[in-house]
């Protein structure tokens, strides 16, 4: 079996990425996901340490943070078409970004499992070095960008995170966060505790409106 551009050796491991958890509750592809999440953040990190070599460790971070991000992968996913092969069970519109980054990372750690480390690696860096050099400045989440708005505005102070009730199903858990600052508060939720607060920092920047 082929997928990008890449012949697997053993294609049920291409089958078991491709499986996501709602389609078969034993054998699906969060195990290869998990793999697949540091080979594409070591591939990324080596590609922007050597497009970067004056940029500090800060600015290589919030690049690498953006480029490995759900976004950014459901993204990549639907332009490869990725999307389109994943056997899946019921899903909400609302689920289907974090299932197909999941699965894209699961590709790549199928392919490193199948093929090895300098495979998989040329592989990410055909795909994401126009990505890499898109932004001429280093981006900068959310979360940061509310932090530096807060202390330049509020004599030094800093937002404060509150963790609330986690919902969804125990497979698939919606984080609910909210953050305050200035004044105001602002609640957003997502897969993951990161991912809500990053949200829950844009919705307090837009009522903030600097």
């Amino acid at each position: 079996m082929t997928i990008l551009n890449y012949d697997f050796k053993n294609p049920e491991l291409l089958e078991l990425a491709l499986t996501q958890s709602g389609a078969n509750a034993t054998h699906n592809n969060e195990r290869l996901e998990f793999i697949g999440d540091r080979v594409l953040g070591l591939a990324v990190a080596t590609l922007l340490y050597e497009m970067y070599p004056d940029e500090r460790e800060g600015d290589l971070a919030r690049r690498h943070a953006v480029l490995v991000s759900t976004d950014t992968l459901a993204d990549m996913a639907v332009r490869l078409g990725v999307n389109k092969m994943v056997h899946h069970g019921h899903m909400t519109a609302g689920r289907n970004t974090h299932m197909y980054a999941n699965t894209m990372e699961a590709v790549f750690g199928a392919i490193y499992l199948d093929g090895g480390f300098a495979v998989v690696n040329a592989i990410i860096v055909d795909l994401w070095r126009d990505l890499a050099a898109a932004d001429a400045v280093a981006p900068k989440d959310a979360k940061t960008r509310l932090q530096e708005l807060v202390q330049k505005h509020d004599s030094g102070a800093l937002p404060t995170y509150e963790y609330l009730a986690t919902t969804g199903q125990s497979h698939q858990p919606v984080f609910n966060v909210r953050v305050s600052a200035m004044g105001k508060s602002a609640t957003a939720s997502g897969p993951s505790k990161k991912t809500a607060s990053i949200a829950a920092a844009a919705e307090l920047l837009k009522l903030l409106a600097f």
